[in-house]
């Protein structure tokens, strides 16, 4: 029986299927161009290969295409019957995955890597701080992450996406010189892995290294096309670093041309926030407020996310809404949360509106005593030291720099080196 990458026996006898496949995976595992591409040669080249099927599905889900996910999903419950115990536990995480059962899904993968802990295409749902146990809405989800990949060492040994996902466990613990460790051995061996320079990028940030993360980045960027997954995000990075490196031109450039809806081109997840992140730390650092482009990423939050459900594109969509004074609209996700971080987003919102009308006082009262627990919201620490910098700036506002100074020093140290926190009047 034909074999993938990590050793695991594969139903299909086409070579052809069996080597795009493998194909996808990796494109999928380092976020490149072309997985869904991979995993529709793979099932066209054996129709009864049920994990290219499936592996189609979940291309097309994260590809921000669900809606195109339906028939391979459909096709891959039907072959399910015809395949091993392995495949059979590895399709099952997937279709709960695809369904909307993010706690089944995260308990299921757990048995599965007790029998096959080298299923890199289903553990991977579970990683990173967009994945399963990002998104669980618990406190300590970041050591949660950790615990789950540590014991898997002897198994992945130097593999670059074990390493990758190693390093940003480490990294958002601030565990800094094991991450660095790790993700730099990952880029030597996959250098083109758009998941391993963008965690690259957040040991950087994590160590206030701006012009070097700027460099870093701008340089990786050259050989990265626009259709891959990570396109959009990595240039909120860059966009985020020439804005705070003085470069103000040049970041609305790259807010422009790869990060506003109908430019640029990702998940909608990642236009969402990165648009509204970008937008409420450019005003922290002295920009005009534009409420055109706020009408306009509110906008976006009703066509993709019209209820809450999703926490973390729920304090972005709060966000808009208040920045773009929809009152009635924000007052819904208010006043009807949902979400495994449902109970955080009432008090966002209030703090948001209170931060767009300049009642810093209240802004500042709302916000702050939701950042010792933030994790829950799923993302990165990068992602959400927005409410940690509306908290400050609020302060700031409020003529209580000494307080603000206090609050980020306390909670971010490394983040003010070399020229200082982005903030204006800090």
């Amino acid at each position: 029986m034909l074999k993938d990458r990590y050793g695991n026996e594969l139903s299909t006898d086409s070579a052809a299927a069996r080597d795009a496949y493998v194909e996808g995976v990796d494109r999928l595992l380092a976020g490149s161009p072309g997985m869904d591409a991979s995993f529709q040669e793979a099932a066209t080249a054996d129709d009864g290969f049920a994990l290219a099927h499936m592996s189609l599905a979940r291309a097309k889900q994260l590809l921000g295409r669900g809606h195109e996910a339906k028939a391979p999903l459909a096709r891959a419950r039907e072959l399910a019957g015809t395949t091993t115990p392995r495949e059979q536990s590895h399709l099952a995480i997937f279709e709960k995955i695809l369904t909307g059962q993010s706690v089944a899904a995260l308990d299921a993968t757990h048995e599965h890597l007790k029998a096959w802990p080298r299923d890199a295409m289903a553990l991977a749902p579970a990683t990173s701080v967009f994945g399963l146990i990002g998104f669980s809405g618990k406190v300590g989800r970041e050591a949660d992450q950790l615990a789950l990949l540590e014991p898997l060492e002897q198994h992945y040994g130097d593999d670059w996406w074990y390493r990758t996902q190693l390093a940003f466990a480490q990294i958002e613990l601030q565990m800094f010189d094991k991450g660095l460790r790790n993700i730099e051995a990952a880029l030597a061996a996959y250098p083109h892995s758009a998941h391993a320079a963008h965690i690259r990028a957040h040991l950087f940030y994590e160590l206030g290294e701006r012009e070097e993360g700027l460099a870093y980045l701008t340089e990786w960027m050259k050989g990265y096309a626009r259709e891959g997954l990570l396109h959009c995000h990595i240039s909120w990075h860059v966009a985020l670093w020439s804005l705070e490196t003085g470069r103000r031109e040049q970041a609305w450039r790259v807010y422009d041309e790869a990060l506003r809806p109908g430019a640029a081109w990702g998940p909608q997840v990642n236009v969402l926030t990165d648009c509204a992140a970008f937008l409420a730390r450019a005003e922290m650092t002295g920009e005009t407020r534009r409420p055109e482009l706020w009408e306009e990423i509110g906008e976006y939050a009703t066509r993709w996310f019209p209820r809450p459900g999703l926490s973390f594109a729920d304090m972005h969509t709060t966000l808009a809404y208040a920045m773009a004074g929809e009152s009635e609209t924000l007052a819904k996700f208010i006043e009807a949360p949902r979400g495994s971080a449902g109970d955080m987003v009432a008090p966002m919102g209030r703090g948001f509106e209170a931060f767009a009308r300049g009642d810093w006082s209240r802004a500042a009262d709302e916000i702050e005593p939701l950042l010792a627990t933030h994790e829950r919201l799923g993302g990165s620490r990068a992602q959400r030291d927005l409410l940690e910098y509306i908290a400050v700036t609020a302060k700031v506002r409020a003529g209580k720099v000494d307080e603000a100074r206090r609050l980020i020093e306390s909670r971010r140290p490394q983040n003010g080196r070399q020229i200082g926190f982005p903030v204006m009047g800090l």
